[in-house]
């Protein structure tokens, strides 16, 4: 048998049935290790909705993802999406409802836009995700593919809970041993930021401080990291405001240029004043 055989009765397989059911079925958008993403439509609501079907599971297994569904559905924050609904398939498998999300990837917009944008972005997604932790909730699989930014501009941090390893490159590195804690995403949303700075227009001195801001968040001991997202945000926005990021030890050099920076327009008003005081006593 083919491999192209083999694929399509693999998809056949693996293509949820829903008997007798509100929800009825259209392509698939989305695939990862925990299973698929479907566009569908719930004809109870007349609405378009996405259902995820996780791949074939352990009774504990999908007991414990209908119980993070649960928790995730009790979630009301502007930046997760809103759970619908949560069962089971006749084969067992979990199914979750959930708002259809459309916009395009963090990645994308990211593409488009100047680094203090870009960072705006990146403190509604530390905000989100912080609130999540406040709740209990730990993402586990953080990266540029699970965060849409939708058609008025909202950030939505997506598949919660619905992985139990991660992304290399974006995984932090006790998660391989199973010892999952918040601080993993914290590790996560370093290297978010590490592609975020990625290309950045500016002198390569003003930008050390979010590099040194990147290194200690993506630091491969979790007591070393930013232990919250909202601290990382913070040091994040010090930097947006032209303040010392506690991250890094700058220089004298380097805090005279950031003042510099900071204090641009009154420096110029200053400087332009003494030229023209000077000026006048020229020739007079």
């Amino acid at each position: 048998m083919s491999d192209a055989a083999i694929d399509r009765l693999r998809a056949i397989e693996d293509r949820p049935v829903f008997v007798e059911s509100r929800y009825e079925l259209h392509e698939e958008i989305g695939r990862g290790g925990m299973g698929l993403v479907f566009r569908g439509r719930d004809r109870e609501l007349d609405r378009d909705v996405a259902i995820k079907v996780t791949a074939w599971s352990t009774e504990a297994d999908a007991e414990r993802l209908r119980g993070e569904a649960r928790t995730l559905a009790r979630l009301e924050h502007p930046g997760i999406v809103p759970v619908h609904d949560v069962g089971r398939l006749a084969d067992g498998r979990v199914f979750t409802v959930m708002m259809l999300v459309r916009g395009e990837r963090l990645d994308a917009r990211a593409a488009t836009l100047p680094l203090a944008d870009r960072l705006r972005l990146f403190d509604r997604i530390c905000d989100t995700v912080a609130f999540a932790h406040t709740r209990g909730l730990v993402h586990r699989d953080l990266k540029p593919a699970n965060i849409m930014i939708g058609e008025h501009g909202q950030v939505l941090v997506l598949d919660w809970g619905l992985t139990g390893g991660g992304t290399e490159g974006y995984m932090a590195p006790e998660q391989a041993g199973g010892q999952t804690d918040a601080r993993a995403d914290v590790y996560a949303l370093g290297a978010i930021l590490r592609d975020l700075s990625a290309g950045a227009g500016g002198a390569a001195r003003s930008l050390r401080p979010l590099q040194s801001i990147v290194t200690r968040a993506m630091q491969p001991e979790p007591a070393a990291r930013y232990q919250t997202p909202t601290d990382l945000a913070a040091d994040v926005r010090r930097f947006v405001d032209g303040a010392a990021v506690h991250a890094h030890r700058e220089s004298a050099l380097e805090r005279a240029g950031r003042l510099a920076r900071v204090y641009r327009a009154p420096i110029g008003l200053v400087l332009a004043y003494l030229v023209m005081r000077g000026l006048l006593l020229l020739f007079s």
